[in-house]
């Protein structure tokens, strides 16, 4: 706390020397996934209220995070993947310098209707079912019900992490794959639909859906953090430039209790 309060007396003399728009308008503004959100919006209250800095927090997917760095309409994109080549290539086409802030760790969830009777379920599984190769669930040890596949939409940085780390490059989604926009969207629709399937980041998880072991291991803080989930990756912020002033203590947040303590109540996983 004692950082905060240095932070709260020095805030008006330090200037707001981020990169963007926010550093006119005296405050930060942030966008892009909504896996990263929750960890974001507890960052920004925690911020607002110790600092008096405001901090506003949109959730268009990682793939418009990146576009609002590239555009610089944000100070900090959220993405739960990686910056692409050609992100990066169009961010240095408009002089901007996006730098990678890893903030914490994310196990995606493998979710289904509590009322399934499967409780585990192997990558190859997984991607048979997303390739529409297994239709029912009684191909695979579960009721006969048909399958319910949902995937997220293209702009997503789940979407992208689930087809790199389960799917690989030459096994194309099935067409026959529902599509929704958020963590949110697919964690109600799951939760409504006894045949269905799909990926959730894992601070989304709750008793609404099942999450199954994946090759035998539970996604669980611990499994996350030493990588024995099979299904883990981490979340990161962006900068133009490295991070400076408001947004640097912002993103750094992550580094001290305070932070790390937000980090797992929104269900996340401490790197640091």
């Amino acid at each position: 706390m004692k950082l905060f309060r240095k932070i709260l007396l020095t805030a008006s003399v330090i200037g707001l020397t981020a990169s963007g728009t926010a550093q006119a308008a005296g405050k930060i503004v942030i966008d892009g996934s909504t896996t990263v959100g929750p960890i974001a919006k507890a960052f920004a209250g925690y911020f607002t209220q110790t600092t008096g800095i405001q901090v506003t927090v949109s959730e268009s997917g990682s793939g418009n995070g990146a576009k609002s760095l590239i555009n610089k309409t944000c100070d900090i994109a959220t993405m739960s993947r990686e910056m692409k080549d050609k992100e990066i290539a169009a961010a240095k086409s408009k002089g901007v310098n996006p730098v990678e802030h890893v903030i914490a760790l994310d196990g995606i969830s493998i979710v289904v209707h509590p009322s399934n009777r499967i409780n585990a379920i192997t990558k190859a599984q997984i991607r048979g079912i997303y390739m529409g190769k297994y239709t029912n669930w009684s191909q695979i040890g579960g009721p006969n019900t048909p399958i319910i596949v949902i995937q997220r939409e293209s702009n997503s940085g789940t979407a992208d992490s689930f087809k790199e780390l389960v799917m690989g490059k030459d096994n194309p989604i099935s067409k026959r794959a529902e599509t929704q926009s958020s963590n949110g969207s697919i964690k109600s629709r799951v939760a409504s639909t006894p045949g269905a399937i799909s990926y959730i980041g894992l601070g989304f998880v709750d008793s609404s859906v099942k999450d199954l072991l994946v090759d035998g291991v539970e996604p669980t803080a611990k499994t996350v953090k030493n990588g024995t989930y099979p299904i883990h990756r981490p979340l990161f912020m962006y900068t133009n430039g490295p991070a400076t002033g408001a947004v640097k203590q912002f993103i750094d947040l992550a580094k001290t209790p305070e932070g790390k303590r937000l980090i797992s109540e929104t269900g996340f996983v401490n790197i640091y």
